[in-house]
């Protein structure tokens, strides 16, 4: 299919309340189902920030393979491209921080999910800090026997981490890095992260932050 993509969901990502931090966990929304190959994502310049298929010279892209995890992002935070990270010296890559979530059920696409997080990769994808937390949906079976990063086991661990290193090498892109050399940090330093991205997203809202082309609610 060419053209402009479907819009599959609107989603509003400023409207999808993060609940404060405790036993609830936080809001997911989730883009990409487990086991599925097209690339969807929020499209934060369009009105209403629906869910569609990513276009690259006007064709849908889909990965060359299908994606482990269910995979999606948390509103209301904002990887602030304005700002850079006083440990890595890169910049945010202008998104709402993304979600791995590893559970051992495939969840819709547009769905909200409430997951608790596990810990955090700081990947480093052209130049930029585009964060990957690691979560598992709190009413999953797994939640029972996660609740930090040394609990994953370094299969799913491993596997995350090498999927996003080279999942756009086929289309001839250079491997993707990761901070902290490249450890997953731990749940509480993911919910700092969160935390912090959280507050980027207030400042853009309140317009302290420059929004550029982003569409706000």
């Amino acid at each position: 299919m060419i053209g402009h993509a479907p819009t599959l969901c609107v989603c509003d990502l400023n409207r999808i309340r993060i609940p404060v931090v405790g036993d609830e966990g936080y809001n997911m929304l989730v883009e990409i189902p487990k086991m599925t190959k097209a690339k969807m994502e929020v499209a934060t310049k369009e009105e209403n920030n629906p869910i569609a298929q990513d276009i690259k010279k006007g064709n849908l892209r889909d990965y060359h393979g299908p994606i482990f995890w269910n995979y999606g992002c948390l509103p209301q935070t904002w990887e602030d491209p304005n700002e850079e990270h006083p440990e890595l010296k890169v910049f945010g890559d202008d998104d709402p921080i993304d979600v791995v979530e590893i559970g051992s059920k495939s969840l819709a696409m547009g769905s909200v999910t409430t997951v608790k997080p596990l810990g955090v990769l700081a990947m480093i994808d052209d130049g930029e800090l585009d964060w990957k937390v690691l979560a598992v949906a709190t009413d999953d079976p797994l939640a029972e026997e996660y609740n930090d990063i040394d609990d994953v086991p370094d299969a799913v661990k491993d596997g995350v981490r090498e999927w996003f290193r080279w999942y756009k090498t086929p289309d001839d892109k250079p491997l993707n890095g990761f901070g902290f050399d490249e450890k997953y940090l731990n749940a509480e330093q993911a919910e700092e992260v969160i935390a912090e991205t959280h507050e980027s997203w207030k400042k853009l809202k309140s317009g302290d932050s420059d929004a550029g082309k982003l569409w706000l609610a």
